[in-house]
């Protein structure tokens, strides 16, 4: 069957390139390259494989479900599930020689007697809450969570860990105050007996612009795909988007002044016009939102967004570009002749972030990889 046209495009050469740049930064930091939501959306398999080749010596999921599915395609290193696990999940972990991110003593006990049963030992990491608000243990908690964590035998904390809330920002106030916090529960971890393993902070934005937070281990994401968690930081770090989203004109029409276009009927043509449709929609991970305020390019130039995104179309104002036909390529996210709409730019318009809009493009895109 001849598949419509609409893929997305993984340039592999793009991701070594960001990879190692990161690992520049600090090469004294060990690299943990997140590959949760199948890579931001960039396809976990090939990516975990491209970065594995590269070195990588560690790699970070959410959820058990994404650690199944790189070991299932061959990929040997370290998984760490960042995202915790509930209890029931402990034999997996186990089976699947996982890395689990481990926050309360009841998943812990349920981990122990899972690797007690295959006559292993399972190494964890432990998460501290220093700010985030979200998962970890509290640093008053932590040396009595270490001191019950002695008597499972069949555990080895491997590292101590915790996440910035606000990293990308140019005021470290907070930051600072989050890794002060680690600092003194290591610290009081140690003073009580216990060892809390390897060091481990910064996210992609700590790495490139908090250089305190560079302790034993990173946890790079969304920068090894090209993307800045913040525009000052392309000053820091010489990225290269790894991804392009394109498709082609299904349909091309003639319209008169007055002519309106898509769902609620929100674009009218102020003059005669030509109006091009793509086979792409909110199905495909294109925000509604972006509907008469996106663009996409055609023959090299700009073409706004013509009225309401649909589930699976999109319509395009084309009447200002020469020579348009059906068929011809369009791109929503990249580089078509000397014009680039970038990731960071659909998310301001949409009101998100680079990170959802990855994440969003769905499964009945194709993804197209660039190897060499």
């Amino acid at each position: 069957m001849h598949k419509r046209p609409t893929e997305a495009h993984i340039d592999l050469r793009a991701l070594e390139h960001n990879y190692l740049e990161l690992r520049g930064v600090a090469p004294e930091t060990a690299l943990m390259a997140v590959v949760k939501a199948n890579a931001y959306g960039h396809g976990a398999v090939e990516v975990a494989k491209r970065l594995e080749a590269l070195g990588c010596p560690f790699f970070g999921v959410a959820i058990p479900e994404e650690g199944a599915e790189l070991r299932g395609a061959g990929i040997t290193g370290p998984i760490a599930v960042l995202g915790g696990i509930f209890a029931d999940q402990a034999p997996d972990i186990v089976e699947l020689g996982l890395t689990p991110v481990v926050f309360d003593m009841t998943a812990a006990k349920a981990l122990d007697r899972a690797a007690k049963g295959r006559g292993m030992t399972l190494n964890i990491h432990v998460k501290v809450d220093t700010g985030m608000g979200r998962l970890g243990i509290q640093p008053a908690d932590a040396t009595l969570f270490f001191n019950e964590l002695k008597g499972l035998g069949n555990l080895r904390v491997e590292s101590l860990i915790t996440h910035f809330a606000e990293s990308e920002s140019a005021d470290k106030k907070f930051s600072r105050e989050q890794l002060s916090a680690f600092h003194r529960t290591a610290e009081a971890i140690k003073n009580a007996g216990a060892d809390p393993g390897s060091l481990e902070t910064a996210n992609s934005a700590a790495l490139v612009d908090f250089a305190p937070s560079r302790l034993d281990m990173a946890r790079p994401g969304i920068m090894l795909y090209g993307s800045y968690p913040d525009a000052r930081l392309r000053a820091k770090v010489l990225l290269k988007p790894v991804m392009t989203l394109k498709t082609r004109i299904l349909h091309l029409k003639e319209v008169p002044a007055g002519f309106t276009v898509s769902y609620s009927r929100r674009f009218t043509a102020k003059k005669p016009s030509v109006i091009a449709t793509l086979p792409i929609g909110y199905a495909d991970g294109v925000p509604r939102s972006l509907g008469n305020t996106g663009e996409a390019l055609v023959g090299g130039m700009r073409a706004p967004y013509a009225g309401t995104v649909c589930m699976d179309l999109l319509m395009l104002d084309v009447t200002g570009i020469p020579g348009v036909r059906q068929g011809d390529e369009a791109v929503l996210i990249g580089t078509q002749g000397n014009e680039t709409i970038t990731a960071e730019e659909i998310a301001e318009k949409a009101g998100t972030i680079s990170y959802e809009i990855f994440c969003r493009i769905s499964g009945r895109v194709p993804r197209i990889y660039t190897r060499c």
